[in-house]
């Protein structure tokens, strides 16, 4: 079994294990359409290697994995900081409903206050 079918078949999974997480609901389409596009990549290069090697040569890089195995840490960085933007973005709306919900509990409460002094 070659690199290149190895790589393309991982490829091929990854895309088609995204896809059905994506139809069933469980991944959203603005997380799924990174994967998908750099599996559907990743599937590119596999099928055409010589085109990983011009661009390797063209950019300067002496061995074509080592340029691949660059793309790969600056993708899982980036996928970082966008998991982690949506993270901060998620606990200040948690944040801000836990405060309203406090905030409704307190007036609920001061509602049957007056309602049992009555």
């Amino acid at each position: 079994m070659t690199s290149n079918f190895l790589a393309g078949l991982t490829a091929m999974v990854t895309f088609v294990f995204v896809f059905a997480l994506l139809r069933r609901g469980v991944l959203r389409e603005k997380y799924a359409v990174l994967w998908l596009f750099f599996s559907g990549t990743a599937l590119f290069f596999a099928v055409f290697p010589n085109v990983l090697d011009r661009i390797s040569f063209a950019i300067g890089v002496a061995v074509p994995v080592n340029l691949l195995f660059f793309m790969t840490v600056v993708l899982l960085i980036l996928v970082s900081v966008q998991l982690s933007y949506e993270l901060s973005r998620h606990e200040m709306r948690i944040r801000r409903l836990a405060e309203e919900v406090a905030l409704l509990q307190e007036q609920i409460n001061e509602i049957n206050r007056r309602d049992d002094s009555n």
